[in-house]
């Protein structure tokens, strides 16, 4: 595999924590009255799927448990379809689909990369 696609990999590891750490013991009512909130988890999710659609094909193959075109998939929704970017949607990601990426990612992730 080339060494880009872990660079690219690592990325999405780091945007997912920022983005978990970003919820951390939030409620949905305190996400929804948070613009700032909203936005910067919006456009963290956004970033994690413009680095999966920077890993290699073989990457991707190799590793079917990421959730590949699901992330891209969101990237382009909220990039082509940005008025209509649905708020609870993004909630839904943040507790439900990132917390289960950040357990597949810690699992292929070298340890080296996730310090």
């Amino acid at each position: 595999m080339p060494k880009d696609d872990w660079v690219f990999v690592a990325h999405i590891w780091e945007m997912n924590q920022k983005a978990l750490s970003l919820v951390a013991g939030k409620s949905k009512d305190a996400y929804e009255q948070d613009e700032v909130l909203r936005l910067a988890l919006t456009r963290l999710i956004e970033v994690i799927g413009e680095a999966a659609n920077h890993v290699s094909e073989g990457f991707r193959t190799a590793h079917p448990e990421i959730p590949w075109f699901e992330m891209i998939g969101m990237r382009h929704r909220i990039v082509h379809d940005y008025m209509n970017v649905d708020e609870d949607v993004i909630w839904v990601v943040a507790q439900q689909d990132l917390p289960a990426l950040a357990e597949i990612l810690q699992k292929i992730i070298p340890p080296e990369m996730l310090e």
